[in-house]
């Protein structure tokens, strides 16, 4: 009887944990979760750029990091104010903004983020420029090729 007692009780178990991840929300994801593109940032310089997206529900964060601006002297972490603007779906655009940074080295290159921003489900977002101010000096970035392989789908 203990047995038989003890198979119903893992059958309900079993059947409950099955029902709870049927009716869990499916994840969200951002595809593809990198991507690289080039920008020109005037006399700062230019070079290529690497983007990696994350997604969190509604709340989604792009962390950047770029050979287009190299730091004249160190910076110290969480020094860089930093807005990337994406186009939303082919029109529009939206920002994501941050002043999040690792320290950055005399000659390192610029790395920001997580920049936050708020997405939908189905936006598909492509990063057009980069603004990126250190002390009240504005390095402003135009995008000179598109996201590779594409944009970022959410």
């Amino acid at each position: 009887m203990k047995h038989r007692a003890l198979g119903t009780g893992m059958a309900l178990l079993t059947a409950t944990a099955v029902g709870a991840l049927a009716l869990a929300p499916a994840a969200l994801a951002v595809d593809p979760t990198t991507a690289t593109l080039s920008f020109d940032c005037g006399s700062f310089g230019s070079g290529e750029a690497s983007l990696t997206a994350t997604q969190d529900g509604s709340a989604a964060t792009i962390t950047l990091s770029t050979s287009a601006i190299k730091s004249p002297f160190p910076l110290s972490a969480n020094s860089v104010s930093s807005t990337l603007t994406l186009t939303r779906n082919g029109s529009g655009t939206t920002t994501f903004t941050g002043s999040a940074n690792p320290a950055i080295p005399a000659g390192g290159t610029v790395s920001t983020g997580p920049l936050n921003g708020t997405v939908a489900t189905g936006d598909s977002l492509e990063a057009t420029s980069l603004k990126v101010v250190v002390f009240g000096i504005a390095a402003t970035c135009n995008a000179t090729s598109p996201q590779n392989p594409g944009p970022f789908v959410f």
